[in-house]
């Protein structure tokens, strides 16, 4: 593939707690290059457009003793995982001492095969670039000292916990502008103009293996961002900023490449102008989660060209798990809404059965769950059906939801519609604990003098609505708690 979609459904894949599983359940050793088909069949369900493998590049021996030092990780390791050992715990994905897939999970061949199985169903690969850092064993620090944020011996003798020495030379250790430098990390300077074409070519090469990338921490590099975060340490700042520079040369070489940034701060519209296909929609999970339905409807009045390149989800590796945040019911609800939006969709693997552990990405392995069959049941069957329709390929519009003076439970429902060649279709999402009801406007004068059948996609059921009515006063629904419609219209009798 020399593309995704483009609005692609994204499946995030732990690659190590996924491969060590295949192991147990097969009881021999297993790489990237020796999957079975059937495993590949699993984590790529009808209606996945791309696997994001999380995590592939080789992880740095000294990021790992550090972990191993840290008594607040080693905590966070038992939480998670109780009988967690030292086998256990493989280090950072995001601590990278190089960009090759790591042997220990197959290598680059491995990754080959995998691409190749990938291909053969249809599905794109993605894979991690972390731009901000690198882990202290990198051979970059000895190759290209020029590439880091540098320091001096009184910045370590006064702040050991955020510089770091090597080779006789003081480093910056990786950090954001709002939290303690992390002590596994070495910063690279967006700055730098060798980092720049050092960049685009490990993205160059990257691009020869895989589909896109997921840009880890992206906005730390905007020249701003970099400028609050490090001052004077960073040098002059340079006229263009650092992604535009790099994604326009990349796409010299790999035009159809993809490029996802992990973005908070709001910067999601500027990293997007500076290049980005996607970027997290970070503020869109804060208002599922913990805002109201109105606080949702707001975000989804944006521009509709910025919704198509936001990326929506329910949890990654970085968030809890939305069973545990959400519960059954209210994540079914907010599913629907995730799957039938603008924008790419992602998915976690682990998310469709109900899994509840948070797992820190240093393991390897993960503690057993019973699977919630019905939530795999209907997660499936929600991408399917979206798929199926090609509801996505049209024109998205959000709707008015009008209730009553003594009934305000109009306020708990969102409503939008697709319109296009892949006919018409109507979502309906009740996002509160309790039923309500309201009067939906449809934005269709052509449904005027016919009957319409209105077919629910996910509960198979069926209604007959006169055109007339639908459009004045407008489409009535009654929704239970966490309820939802996907609505598909087909013309009945004139």
């Amino acid at each position: 593939m020399s593309a995704l979609p483009p609005q692609p459904v994204i499946h995030e894949i732990n690659t190590w707690v996924w491969l060590r599983e295949l192991e147990r359940r097969t009881g021999r050793p297993v790489g990237l290059g020796d999957v079975s088909k059937d495993a590949w069949d699993e984590i790529t369900p009808h209606g996945v457009d791309a696997v994001w493998l999380m995590g592939v590049w080789e992880r740095s021996p000294e990021g790992l003793g550090i972990a191993l030092a840290d008594p607040a990780l080693r905590a966070a390791f038992t939480g998670a995982l109780p009988d967690a050992g030292e086998d256990d715990i493989v280090g950072s994905p995001y601590c990278i001492r190089r960009y090759t897939v790591d042997e220990r999970i197959g290598g680059p061949d491995g990754l080959a095969v995998a691409r190749a199985e990938l291909d053969r169903r249809g599905i794109g690969l993605l894979l991690d670039y972390v731009p901000n850092h690198v882990a202290p064993d990198s051979p970059w620090l000895t190759e290209h000292p020029d590439y880091f944020v540098r320091g001096t011996r009184d910045d370590l003798e006064r702040d050991p916990a955020a510089y770091y020495e090597t080779g006789g030379a003081v480093y910056a250790r990786g950090r954001d502008p709002y939290f303690a430098p992390w002590p596994d990390v070495v910063q690279l300077n967006a700055y730098s103009t060798s980092l720049r074409e050092g960049t685009t070519d490990v993205l160059r090469r990257i691009g020869g293996i895989c589909d896109g990338v997921r840009c880890d921490m992206a906005m730390l590099m905007m020249n701003d961002v970099f400028g609050r975060t490090w001052g004077e340490r960073a040098g002059p700042m340079p006229p263009q900023d650092f992604w535009p520079t790099v994604i326009t040369a990349v796409r010299e070489r790999r035009p159809g490449m993809t490029f996802v940034a992990e973005a908070y701060w709001d910067l999601e519209w500027e990293l997007k102008e500076q290049g980005f296909d996607f970027c997290y929609d970070k503020r869109l999970y804060d208002r599922l989660v913990h805002e109201s339905p109105e606080s949702v409807r707001g975000h989804l009045q944006a521009d509709l060209d910025y919704q198509r390149h936001l990326v929506r989800f329910l949890e990654n590796h970085d968030e809890p798990r939305a069973a545990e945040t959400l519960g059954p019911a209210k994540e079914r609800a907010a599913a629907t809404l995730i799957a039938t939006l603008p924008g790419a969709t992602l998915w976690h693997e682990g998310q469709f059965t109900g899994r509840r552990t948070h797992l820190p990405v240093f393991l390897t392995r993960r503690p057993d769950e019973t699977p919630d069959v019905p939530q795999r049941a209907f997660h499936e069957q929600l991408l399917a059906r979206v798929h199926k329709t090609r509801m996505r390929t049209g024109e998205w519009r959000l709707l008015s939801c009008d209730g009553w003076p003594d009934n305000p439970t109009h306020r708990s429902l969102l409503a939008w519609c697709w319109s296009g060649e892949a006919g018409r279709h109507v979502i309906v999402v009740n996002l509160s604990d309790r039923r309500a009801q309201a009067m939906i406007r449809l934005p269709w004068p052509e449904l005027a003098g016919s009957v319409w059948q209105l077919s629910d996609l996910m509960g198979g059921v069926r209604y007959e609505r006169d055109g007339d009515e639908l459009l004045a006063p407008g489409l009535y629904t009654d929704l239970e708690a966490w309820g939802s419609h996907i609505l598909s219209f087909e013309a009945g009798r004139g």
